[in-house]
């Protein structure tokens, strides 16, 4: 890795982590506590033991997108279960049953999260809360009246998926979208953020490495130095029919989450284990409140519990979810959402 590169992440990530730390309680540490020994214990036994609550979510704002990614269900318009955008009551209605134990919101699952009309009020309704809020953008929306809002909100880590340099790259993966559009916005967010003398929320360049944009690596990591963005990360892209190869996978296979396999076919580079740490942090709400194991569920086929109708308690330990958990631990592959996963 690039010492620049190396050297920002560090950096961010420990402004980050003080930020995290100063909103922990002793109820949160203790829950966290717990929720990792009950994890430890139920690899070592095989069977599942559960202490604790969640103290992660990712909270769904909306299905809507503005743009067509290939390899999304929102860019595809391609999902089965229903679509629409989180009500503000049954918000706050989650957030107050898990303020006591939540340590980390990512107001994220599917679609462009801009798109909410009240976004960035389902931020600060956390923030108030003592919660850790991060978000996940295509970052079409930083406007001018944007930007203020996003800095008086409360939120710490905005992710920036760009993936390409060039608009001719960029726009194979983000279909619709325009680069420049997203480069300004940004520029504008930290020139206003410097004006203003904040830190936070932390800026990180997220870059989907794909056969399409890898030659743009090292223009990427000079922009984003003049750019001044917190924390660049490149990340590996997931294809859900990646058996049969795909023009998305990078000719370099550090960047690929998979690998060649006999007879021309492909597969996961990392074994799959029968473990998951996630199953015991944390949980998915989607924007209507269903409750899936985790961010792999994109089409809520696994459905634990809905906070319209169930208390959270009620909901982490049902038997639906401790079923699941099991099948964790027993045989992931089993599991069909498990089985594309890097985890």
């Amino acid at each position: 890795m690039d010492s620049n590169v190396l050297l920002s992440r560090v950096k961010n990530q420990f402004i980050l982590g003080w930020a995290f730390v100063r909103m922990l309680t002793i109820q949160k540490i203790f829950n966290l506590v717990v929720l990792r020994l009950s994890f430890w214990l139920s690899q070592r036994l095989g069977k599942v033991i559960l202490w604790g609550k969640p103290t992660t979510l990712s909270i769904e704002p909306t299905t809507s997108c503005n743009l067509r990614c290939p390899e999304c269900p929102s860019g595809l318009r391609a999902f089965t279960r229903p679509t629409g955008m989180l009500q503000e009551d049954l918000y706050r209605k989650i957030i107050d049953q898990t303020k006591t134990n939540l340590t980390w919101l990512h107001l994220y699952f599917q679609g462009e999260p801009f798109l909410h009309p009240k976004f960035l009020a389902l931020v600060a309704y956390a923030n108030s809360k003592k919660i850790f809020t991060a978000t996940s953008t295509n970052a079409h929306y930083l406007t001018a009246h944007a930007n203020q809002q996003i800095l008086d909100s409360g939120l710490k880590q905005l992710i920036v998926s760009m993936d390409g340099v060039t608009q001719e790259s960029y726009e194979k993966y983000r279909v619709g979208g325009n680069l420049e559009k997203v480069q300004n916005g940004l520029q504008e967010l930290l020139k206003l953020r410097k004006e203003r003398g904040r830190i936070f929320p932390r800026i990180i360049v997220q870059f989907l490495v794909t056969g399409q944009n890898e030659q743009e690596i090292p223009r990427l990591k000079r922009w984003a130095k003049a750019t001044g963005v917190d924390e660049l990360q490149l990340k590996s892209i997931q294809i859900y029919d990646y058996q049969n190869g795909s023009e998305l996978i990078p000719s370099d296979l550090g960047y690929s989450r998979y690998i060649p396999d006999k007879n021309g076919t492909w597969k996961l580079k990392k074994k799959i284990e029968n473990k998951c740490w996630r199953m015991w942090q944390g949980s998915v709400v989607t924007w209507d409140g269903k409750v899936v194991p985790c961010c792999f569920d994109k089409d809520s086929k696994y459905v634990m519990g809905d906070f319209n109708s169930h208390p959270l308690p009620q909901i982490w330990k049902s038997a639906s979810y401790t079923g699941f958990r099991k099948q964790l631990l027993l045989d992931r592959n089993q599991i069909e959402i498990c089985r594309n996963c890097t985890e």
